[in-house]
C-alpha cells in the first residue's frame, strides 16, 4: 500500500520543482527588466539636464565647443541605443564627456560661481551615484538569472522556456575605464 504512495508523491515533487524554478525564473527575468529599466530611466534624467548644461556653460566656454559637441553626441547616441551594449557605451561617453566639463570649468571663476550651473553640477552628482548604484543592481540582478538559466537542473527547464543569459552593463575598453587626463593650466585636455 505504501509503494502506491511513492510514484504519485515523487511526480509531485517533480511537479512542484518544475513550477517553483519556471516562476523563478520568471521573477528573475521581471527583475532583470525592472533593473534595466531604472537605469534607463535615470540615464534619461541625466540626459534631460544636458542641454541646459550646455546653455549654461555656452557663454562661459565659447572656445570648448569640442567638449559642448561631445556631450551632446553622447546623448544623441544614448537616444539611438537599442542593446545594453550601446546604451552602456553612450552612458560611458556621457559620464566621462560631464566629469571633463566639471574639471574644466575650474577654470571658469565666474561660470563656478553661477547659480544655475552650481544646481546642475549638483544635481548631476547625485543622478550620478543614483546611476553607479543602478548599474550594480542590475549586474547583481543579472548574475543571479544567468546563474539559474545555466545551472542543473534548473537549465533545462530554462532551455524549455527560451528564458536566456542577459548581458551586464559594464565598460567596454580599458581605455573607456581610464579617467581623462586635464591639464588644468590651460583648460585643456592632454
Amino acid at each position: 500500500m505504501e509503494s502506491t504512495y511513492i510514484l504519485p508523491g515523487l511526480l509531485i515533487l517533480v511537479a512542484l520543482f518544475f513550477i517553483y524554478s519556471y516562476n523563478r525564473l520568471v521573477s528573475m527575468h521581471n527583475m532583470a527588466d525592472k533593473a534595466y529599466s531604472n537605469i534607463d530611466t535615470l540615464l534619461q534624467k541625466r540626459f534631460d539636464l544636458v542641454p541646459n548644461l550646455v546653455n549654461t556653460v555656452k557663454g562661459y566656454m565659447e572656445h570648448e565647443r569640442e567638449l559642448l559637441e561631445a556631450i551632446t553626441r553622447a546623448r544623441t547616441e544614448w537616444l539611438n541605443a537599442s542593446t545594453i551594449e550601446e546604451n552602456a557605451g553612450a552612458d560611458q561617453t556621457a559620464e566621462k564627456a560631464i566629469k571633463t566639463l566639471f574639471a574644466v570649468a575650474e577654470n571658469y571663476p565666474d561660470l563656478k560661481a553661477n547659480q544655475n550651473f552650481m544646481m546642475l553640477q549638483e544635481e548631476l552628482a547625485g543622478i550620478e551615484n543614483k546611476i553607479a548604484y543602478a548599474r550594480q543592481r542590475y549586474n547583481r540582478t543579472v548574475m543571479a538569472l544567468n546563474t539559474m538559466v545555466q545551472r542543473f537542473p534548473t537549465n533545462l527547464i530554462a532551455r524549455l522556456f527560451n528564458f536566456g543569459t542577459r548581458n551586464y552593463f559594464a565598460i567596454e575598453s580599458e581605455q573607456a575605464r581610464s579617467a581623462p587626463e586635464i591639464n588644468l593650466r590651460d583648460g585643456e585636455k592632454e
